[in-house]
């Protein structure tokens, strides 16, 4: 029997990136009239979070930490402890579409897992190279391999108990996305497919191409098929935020300000 419990979401952007590659702080960019972390945010809450987090140098933001990690642990500091899912995302993919999010949290409620995040098949041959000698060992089969995309949600005890456990190791092998360190205490992960839109913003051309699929009016969803939403303002199914329902939570909570 499905579990019908009624869920406070609250989410936590990430934009406290360098953007070495990009060349300047990608969370900075300017797209459409937005910064992509107010992208980022307001996808979030169109999906039907009630609290969104940023963390790093923006108006309302918290401070973050040198690596990613340690960023996402600052956001969780500040989640209300009646959250019952968290979704961590990046302001590098600013343009996931509310309507896959709001999926993660469908499949969030009615199964008993720990986290859920979205995947996409990888067009590429696989190759297994050897670090030492750029000799390929093997040829791996993409239909067991998937690339990961944000927001990946979790139960908030769970994504804490799993931060703590990796800050806590002596030598922590690079674990490359939150999934990862909650797999590693022996949670449940689960997928669910991901979306073109969800593209990671990574050098400039990136954003070119993200502009050319925005620009079309409508996407192609997972299945196949056209997101008729993605129709109402021409950008791919983001919606521009209600005023007021943003609540960028500082590190002094008792300065909390509102952004339209």
């Amino acid at each position: 029997m499905s579990d019908r419990r009624i869920e406070c979401v609250w989410g936590v952007v990430v934009a406290a990136g360098r953007g070495r590659r990009f060349g300047t702080p990608k969370h900075a960019i300017r797209f459409k009239g937005k910064a992509l972390w107010e992208w980022a945010r307001d996808a979030l809450l169109e999906s039907g979070a009630d609290q969104v987090v940023v963390v790093g140098p923006v108006p309302g933001g918290v401070e973050g930490g040198p690596e990613r990690h340690i960023s996402v642990a600052c956001g969780l500091d500040e989640v209300d402890g009646a959250a019952t899912i968290v979704a961590v995302h990046d302001a590098a993919r600013p343009f996931a579409p509310a309507r896959m999010i709001a999926r993660m949290y469908t499949v969030m409620r009615e199964e008993r897992v720990d986290g859920v995040i979205p995947v996409v098949t990888i067009p590429d041959a696989l190759k297994h190279v050897d670090g030492e000698s750029g000799r390929v060992v093997k040829t791996l089969s993409r239909g067991r391999v998937f690339a990961a995309q944000t927001p990946q949600v979790f139960r908030p005890d769970v994504l804490r108990r799993a931060h703590s456990y990796y800050a806590g190791l002596d030598y922590p092998d690079p674990a490359p996305d939150d999934a990862a360190k909650v797999e590693r205490i022996g949670g449940r992960v689960v997928t669910v497919p991901g979306d073109r839109l969800a593209m990671k913003i990574t050098y400039p051309e990136d954003l070119l191409l993200a502009r050319t699929l925005l620009a079309r009016g409508s996407q192609l969803t997972a299945d196949g098929g056209r997101d008729e939403e993605a129709e109402v303002d021409g950008l791919g199914g983001i919606q521009v935020a209600r005023e007021g329902a943003t609540r960028l939570v500082p590190r002094n909570p008792s300065s909390v300000r509102e952004s339209a």
